[in-house]
């Protein structure tokens, strides 16, 4: 019988459910180096120059945890627009919930996710969060398509040509 190979977490930051105090744990920490690397190669980055976090880990719903909290990514993406790289530092908010197996099997609550062996994975967390957060077609501060009818308006060689609506909005008004 063959195992399943779990692939291995890049940033991986396991918490032990059991060991949360009642009344929580402030939970901060930061991505090493080789971990940036290995996020910004998993989420096709230029590159990740920081990625820190604080989250708060409360005991939630009889043996499940509530983490919130708060983390800062400093990134290096292309932009979509001039195709160049550009630097920008981004904070993203965290509010995740999880449940012991048994709980969220019997459907308590739909929006908790399972823990997994009594742990959950805050840097596993952070990294999901992030991958959620990115935008897919990121751009630097100020940059803007160019508007492709705007472009065909000003060309001198074609006039413009008429709306196809034009008349529909003659008629909307004389029925006024």
């Amino acid at each position: 019988m063959s195992k399943i190979k779990v692939p291995k977490l890049e940033f991986s930051r396991p918490l032990i459910v059991d060991r949360v105090p009642r009344k929580g744990s402030h939970e901060v920490f930061a991505a090493e180096e080789a971990e940036c690397k290995a996020l910004a190669v998993r989420f096709d980055l230029s590159a990740i120059h920081s990625l820190k976090a604080h989250l708060i880990a409360t005991p939630w719903r009889g043996g499940g945890l509530k983490v919130t909290g708060d983390f800062t990514a400093d990134l290096e993406q292309v932009s979509v627009v001039s195709l160049e790289p550009f630097r920008q530092t981004y904070k993203y908010e965290v509010e995740r919930y999880f449940l012991p197996p048994k709980i969220a099997i019997d459907g308590i609550e739909e929006d908790a996710e399972i823990i997994d062996n009594g742990e959950v994975d805050l840097g596993e967390l952070v990294a999901e969060n992030l991958s959620l957060e990115l935008d897919p077609y990121p751009r630097k501060k100020g940059e803007e398509f160019a508007d492709h009818e705007e472009a065909d308006e000003t060309s001198e060689s074609e006039p413009a040509r008429p709306s196809p609506f034009a008349n529909l909005i003659k008629l909307d008004k004389n029925s006024k």
